[in-house]
């Protein structure tokens, strides 16, 4: 048998640091000015460019000094750097019909005066406009939304409505601990950035479900067991596939990482701290509020059996067993003064119906001799 692991000796501490990231993520948001939204949500022009590396050797450095009198101008190398690729995205001040047609123009004529006209190809150039952008915020919030809510549809149907809470809370925690790094390190903020929450999600609550499967399984067969053991036990028991299945994508996200560029390398940056974020927040998160929650209710139910039923009824069924095992084993022997005593206590209440029956003797009478006269 494996040996269990008390996870929740530990559940104070971790849902205060938890709650430590989560407040440290919205000073950052604050600090920072709010989030580093892309042209998906902000409206604008994005280009993909390449400098000819045979004309130049140029780096982005050059290229954002060559761009630096353009107000909102965001610059990214894109693929390898001796390619010399880059995207060029500049925010829309306003509604500004003309805004596309000028910019292009704009920025066809400084890249063009610093590093050749000939040298420099435009490989794609989109514009997005305002109304667009804020559709797909108001999507983006809409989506995020009801995934949340069919997500707690869900788990209560399969299993009980405080552990659907607890894993929807969980999920909460994970989102906003995404978004406070986010925030903190002024990741742009696009669509992928939402693909890679919407995954987290999605990889948090298999885990999460994962667990409490197996809590339902223990509970049917450790039915005299406190919770507290009962989540300890189902937590160690799924500790060796959730850590395994958590270093494999994290490997996986790593290798990304390390060697992509642009949103891809954001993506896989969000990945990275979700899979962490998620795996943790499973553990010290959503079984601490099935724990607290079940008590809880616990102590409202035996408070409102001592006020109806008296002090005894709301002694828990295992604790009156062993109470009553406890009481067999101490009983006084048989004959005794305190046996007697027991046995008393132990009696029938007067108007109740004994299970012994009782046979009583009647005395025989004798006859009386006539006498003979």
């Amino acid at each position: 048998m494996k040996r269990t692991i008390n996870f929740l000796k530990l559940r104070f501490v971790m849902i205060t640091i938890s709650l430590l990231l989560v407040a440290a993520g919205l000073a950052g948001y604050l600090v920072r000015g709010g989030f580093n939204f892309g042209i998906d949500y902000t409206a604008g022009l994005v280009q993909q460019i390449r400098i000819d590396p045979a004309a130049e050797k140029v780096g982005i450095a050059e290229v954002r000094e060559a761009l630096e009198e353009i107000e909102g101008v965001n610059l990214q190398a894109v693929g390898p750097a001796a390619q010399q690729q880059f995207t060029v995205k500049v925010i829309a001040p306003g509604e500004d019909p003309s805004f596309q047609n000028r910019m292009e123009d704009r920025l066809s004529e400084l890249l063009g005066e610093a590093f050749g006209p000939g040298n420099v190809e435009v490989q794609s150039s989109d514009f997005v406009g305002p109304r667009y952008s804020r559709e797909l915020a108001g999507q983006t919030v809409s989506i995020v939304l009801v995934a949340m809510l069919l997500i707690l549809i869900y788990t209560t149907f399969r299993f009980k409505v405080r552990y659907a809470t607890a894993a929807v809370i969980c999920l909460i925690h994970d989102t906003l601990v995404m978004l406070g790094v986010i925030a903190v390190f002024q990741l742009e903020v696009t669509t992928t950035t939402i693909a890679a929450i919407m995954t987290i999600i999605g990889y948090s609550l298999n885990d999460t479900i994962v667990i409490f499967d197996r809590v339902r399984e223990n509970q049917e067969l450790m039915r005299d067991a406190d919770l507290a053991v009962i989540l300890n036990t189902s937590i160690s028991q799924s500790m060796g596939r959730t850590l395994l299945t958590s270093l494999t994508t994290l490997l996986a996200v790593a290798t990304i990482f390390i060697f992509a560029t642009g949103d891809i390398r954001n993506f896989a940056l969000s990945l990275m701290v979700g899979v962490v974020v998620g795996t943790y927040s499973t553990v010290f998160i959503a079984s601490p509020i099935v724990l607290g929650w079940t008590r809880l209710a616990d102590r409202r139910r035996r408070r409102r059996d001592v006020q109806l039923y008296g002090r005894q009824a709301a002694v828990p069924a295992a604790a009156r067993r062993e109470q009553a095992a406890a009481g067999r084993d101490e009983a006084a022997p048989e004959g005794s003064a305190a046996g007697l005593e027991e046995a008393k206590q132990q009696a029938p209440v007067s108007g109740a119906k004994s299970p012994v029956k009782v046979t009583r003797v009647q005395p025989t009478r004798k006859k009386k001799k006539k006498k003979k006269h």
